[in-house]
């Protein structure tokens, strides 16, 4: 008779659940035509526009099938008095960084606002002839990708101004996780307005939801919010984009990868702006351990990438995206560890923006103590569970656990 002591039971049966809530919670892939976005739905929505002088807040991405919104809500007799346009602008081309001036749509005659440079809010000469404000960008679902600080600034403008806004509800493509170190207040900046972690599992919808509230507007105010719900989407999906959200997030392998190598932003690390794999890939010139090798130039959406005309090498990670089945559903640090490691002693590796970043300066004084990923990912823990019992409150879909 095999008998097994009450030691090997336990750790058996912790294995064992340890596996059943690893595989509950792998994401499936999914095309963003099989999911019908709040944009799509215009007969939730455009009664409550008609008749009524609108702003859209919208990018190249603000698409109904091939139609953009503006193009269809103006098809629809909708009074569109303004476009606010974010980060890389309306077509979507600008340089991260890249400071924008307002101007008028080429295509519609409309005047456009942008919300990216030294003017991050509509003013209140902005909204005076608006009654209602209509949301729709993608988001990538990324504390540092910075759709949602405009989402704030565009709430609190509206809420002060007692305009209403809808958001028509985009799929969150990182939604399936929640990781990182949470934003501490010190730190807060345009790449991070709120205590929340790095990935934190929410379409920009919910966050709206979430923002509102948490108070976290200027002088507690609440926004007169209405958000278009997502059909067919559940946190437990991997949604590939049809349109990159961002010149140098071209496809779902990059926007999966960006939570793991945006933190080389703040570094000596180029992470493949000027290439044609940007955020795929990683490298530097006096890395001798990389099987790749790239040399960035000046491309459409990044003008000045870093290391220009240098030969660097590294990795490229875009077989690691495909086998996102495989892997856990976290922040990959091993290759911002590994590399420190390797080019730590050999160049000042950090920047300023690495804490801005990361929203905390823990993470680079780790590092540099030579802590391991086990050890650095522990000391989220608290401050993410706290954080999960927050966002739970403004989920409007099912799941991942």
């Amino acid at each position: 008779m095999l008998r097994i002591s009450t030691f090997s039971f336990v750790t058996l049966s912790l294995i064992l659940l340890t596996v059943r809530c690893v595989n509950a919670q792998k994401p499936v892939l999914r095309e963003q035509h099989q999911i019908e976005n709040g944009a799509d739905q215009t007969t939730a929505y455009l009664s409550i526009i008609k008749n009524k002088r609108i702003g859209v807040v919208a990018n190249h991405s603000s698409m109904i099938g091939s139609k953009h919104l503006v193009d269809s809500l103006l098809k629809h007799g909708i009074a569109i008095q303004k476009i606010f346009t974010p980060e890389h602008g309306l077509r979507g081309t600008a340089d991260a960084g890249a400071s924008l001036a307002s101007g008028v749509d080429s295509t519609t005659g409309l005047h456009i606002v942008s919300l990216y440079g030294d003017k991050k809010a509509p003013s209140a000469t902005d909204l005076q002839d608006i009654e209602l404000m209509l949301f729709d960008l993608q988001d990538v679902g990324v504390r540092f990708y910075t759709y949602i600080s405009t989402l704030t600034y565009v709430m609190e403008a509206c809420a002060k101004a007692n305009i209403p806004l809808i958001v028509l509800d985009r799929p969150n493509p990182n939604g399936f996780y929640v990781d990182g170190p949470v934003l501490e207040p010190s730190f807060q900046s345009f790449v991070g307005l709120h205590p929340v972690p790095v990935v934190y599992g929410l379409t920009i919808g919910e966050y709206a939801l979430m923002v509102n509230g948490e108070g976290w507007l200027k002088e507690r105010l609440k926004c007169d919010l209405n958000v278009i719900k997502l059909k067919g989407y559940t946190h437990n999906m991997i949604v590939k984009l049809k349109l990159p959200p961002s010149p140098n997030l071209r496809n779902w392998k990059a926007v999966y990868l960006y939570p793991s190598l945006c933190l080389f932003e703040g570094t000596v690390v180029s992470v493949g702006r000027g290439t044609d794999v940007p955020f795929e890939v990683y490298g530097h010139p006096l890395i001798v351990s990389g099987s790749y090798k790239f040399k960035p130039k000046p491309v459409t959406g990044a003008s000045k990438p870093k290391l220009v005309g240098e030969l660097c090498f590294g990795y490229n990670l875009g077989s690691n995206a495909e086998d996102f089945a495989l892997k856990p559903a976290q922040i990959d640090l091993h290759p911002l560890l590994q590399t420190y490691k390797e080019l730590g002693n050999k160049t000042n590796f950090f920047n300023n923006y690495f804490k801005t970043l990361s929203g905390t300066d823990k993470l680079q004084k780790q590092i540099e103590a030579g802590l391991d990923a086990i050890a650095i990912r522990e000391s989220w823990q608290n401050d993410l569970n706290r954080y999960k019992k927050v966002r739970v409150k403004y989920l409007l879909y099912p799941d991942f656990e």
